[in-house]
């Protein structure tokens, strides 16, 4: 594994690392890829279950990088995926009621943080995009809207900007 290091300047960039290591099998995925280079079907054949979950999640977190694995004559390349980091290091300050509220959505079941995500992801398709608009439209802090944001697989965090994945090219 490289000894590359993580940089978290945002605190919201915690809630898909508290989501990979807060779960056992995500982090047995995690360790796995640490070791070496292996594709979704070698991830599932050493893991015994379905693993697309965990691979999202560490996708979505910037945890693993990709590349295509050449193939035997005859056969289709796979995706391999790796870790992409091994060390970590924070520089952010925030409150700690801030850091409390991004530490629940990160642990919170999908069920009851839904209709927020839902409702994020639907003004954000709209074109409100900005964080300050959607913090006003949905009275909550902006850094509580990035967090939830990174808890979703539609939308993306640039900036001060929330995109949904299908206007990111």
């Amino acid at each position: 594994m490289g000894k590359r290091t993580r940089i978290i300047n945002d605190p919201s960039e915690l809630v898909p690392l508290l989501k990979t290591f807060g779960s056992s099998k995500h982090k047995q995925v995690y360790d796995a890829l640490s070791k070496m280079w292996m594709s979704e079907r070698q991830l599932e054949e050493y893991m015994g279950e379905d693993v697309t979950t965990s691979i999202d999640i560490l996708k979505k977190g910037g945890l693993i990088e990709s590349q295509w694995q050449m193939p035997e004559p005859g056969k289709k390349p796979e995706k391999e995926y790796h870790s992409a980091y091994s060390k970590v290091q924070s520089n952010f300050q925030c409150s700690l009621d801030d850091l409390s509220e991004i530490i629940m959505l990160a642990f919170q079941p999908y069920e009851e943080v839904k209709d927020t995500i839902e409702e994020l992801e639907e003004l954000v398709k709209q074109g409100n995009n900005s964080l300050n608009n959607l913090a006003r439209s949905l009275n909550k802090s902006p850094l509580y809207l990035r967090a939830l944001a990174r808890r979703s697989d539609k939308l993306s965090v640039m900036g001060q900007r929330l995109r949904a994945k299908e206007d990111i090219k």
